[in-house]
């Protein structure tokens, strides 16, 4: 799979190493290997949701849902959704951004997978598991197609079961 994520340099900024997945997106034959990896440690785990998180995360957590008989929940960038939600915001390394979700995507005891498409810095997916958390969600699991360990993004959600096929 590594074969398939394209490294970009100084993007979005300078002195940032982007991790692109579009080659990964354009084999079906990649996919179809993400796609097991990402299941394989979710056998038994009776996921009720699965959360996608704007927007790179959607691309498999639509997928994730449909194979786990479970309802996709996107989380987006304010004023995107068009029902009532609620909000969490989080810090950025150059300021603080702000993520929402429908008040009604998630009921109590709803079984929660979540998921993007990196791990990083840790703040988003922090946030993400705030809005689970006070919609009365379970979080069963963090699952991202790759991690950037350097990053120490996992210390932010280390209370959650987290996995990654993928490790830098």
């Amino acid at each position: 799979m590594e074969n398939y994520i394209r490294d970009i340099q100084d993007f979005p900024k300078p002195g940032i190493g982007f991790k692109d997945i579009t080659p990964l997106l354009g084999s079906a034959e990649a996919v179809k290997e993400c796609m097991g990896l990402l299941l394989s440690n979710l056998k038994d785990k009776n996921i009720d949701k699965v959360v996608g998180v704007e927007s790179r995360g959607f691309f498999f957590a639509t997928l994730l849902a449909y194979e786990l008989n479970a309802g996709f929940v996107p989380v987006r960038k304010p004023n995107k959704l068009p029902y009532e939600t609620i909000s969490s915001s989080y810090e950025l390394e150059y300021g603080i951004d702000t993520l929402e979700v429908h008040i009604d995507g998630i009921q109590k005891g709803d079984r929660v997978l979540i998921h993007d498409d990196v791990l990083a810095t840790g703040g988003t997916a922090a946030a993400v598991c705030e809005l689970v958390e006070k919609l009365g969600g379970v979080i069963v699991q963090c699952n991202f197609l790759m991690q950037l360990s350097f990053l120490n993004g996992k210390d932010k959600i280390s209370k959650y079961d987290i996995y990654s096929p993928l490790i830098y």
